[in-house]
């Protein structure tokens, strides 16, 4: 009884102890299959009514709905399934600031320092996968308790997809505009296959450099750079440059097989002149056939990695 309270009076129920709220928010699971799905449904009614009333004001709601769709669905299945632990503000600033300062460090760079030259697909790769892990870096400069594989797997991945979300709504809007005009059919063209590509891009060559760079993480927060940290981001420029070197390859290799001498000049413009149907069914296969084995290579590399770590499979 408490010191104010008359006799008689129903006592005061005292609260017991209550349970501490979580650090992170509760996302129900399978939010990443809704979000999907409705994103899908979203995107295509917006094209049916952009091409339909010919309003060019939804091309912006039509280019990030396409480019940004695909990467944070990949990014909350991540979350969902690995990284409850890690936060839903750091995912944000991954997916946000690091994708944001990967792309304007990518074009800052490649722009004085690349050339075109037979080298310029591995100089590519190597600025592009190392202005990513730099953006990795910032994020993470404050947050020394950020280590491990699993973290660096799943925050890597994060920046990479909010680099390549970036990057298709740029690839897209280029596809967009023409001397013509507005080019709808070429938008929608790119992001469907930019779509499709997106899982086994940058977020999954950027998965691979951050869960090597934060497993040799030390304690206090200092990133350390050994030869499997730095071997691992030359792997990984090496699966970007063959990535995006796939179509002059593909080229290279139907005019070898067919022609009976190389026009060197047909490279410099990127496709072949009047192709017959044997160099188009080859080039197709050849051309997809790369970005297949690259792909393979990658997920294998990510699998392998994953299996390395205890915590993978028990996260909450």
């Amino acid at each position: 009884m408490t010191q104010n309270q008359p006799p008689g009076a129903p006592r005061a129920r005292i609260p017991g102890p209550q349970q501490p709220p979580h650090s992170y928010p509760q996302i129900r699971a399978g939010l990443w299959k809704r979000c999907l799905g409705i994103g899908l449904a979203l995107w295509a009614l917006t094209a049916l009514v952009t091409y339909a009333t010919k309003n060019t004001t939804l091309l912006p709601t039509l280019i990030l709905l396409g480019s940004f769709l695909v990467p944070v669905v990949f990014v909350l299945w991540a979350y969902e399934r690995h990284g409850r632990d890690l936060g839903v503000n750091l995912i944000l600033g991954c997916f946000l600031t690091g994708g944001t300062l990967g792309v304007l460090g990518a074009s800052v760079m490649e722009d004085y320092l690349l050339h075109p030259s037979l080298g310029m697909y591995v100089g590519v790769g190597l600025i592009e996968e190392a202005v990513k892990l730099a953006a990795l870096m910032f994020v993470l400069r404050r947050q020394p308790r950020i280590r491990g594989l699993r973290a660096g797997l799943v925050l890597g991945a994060t920046v990479g997809f909010g680099f390549a979300a970036l990057e298709s709504a740029g690839y897209a809007f280029n596809a967009a505009v023409s001397l013509k005009g507005v080019d709808l059919r070429a938008l929608l063209e790119t992001e469907i296959l930019r779509g499709v590509l997106a899982p086994f891009g940058h977020g999954l060559w950027t998965a691979i450099a951050g869960a090597v760079l934060l497993a040799y993480r030390r304690p206090n927060g200092r990133f350390e750079f050994p030869s499997p940290v730095l071997g691992t981001c030359l792997g990984v420029s090496l699966l970007h440059a063959f990535w995006d070197s796939t179509h002059g390859i593909a080229l290279w290799l139907v005019a070898r097989l067919t022609s009976t001498g190389l026009d060197r000049t047909l490279f410099g413009q990127g496709y072949m002149p009047r192709p017959t149907d044997e160099q188009e069914h080859l080039f197709t296969l050849f051309s997809v056939g790369g970005l297949v084995l690259v792909s393979l290579a990658g997920i294998a590399w990510v699998r392998s990695l994953a299996r390395r770590d205890p915590t993978w499979r028990n996260t909450p």
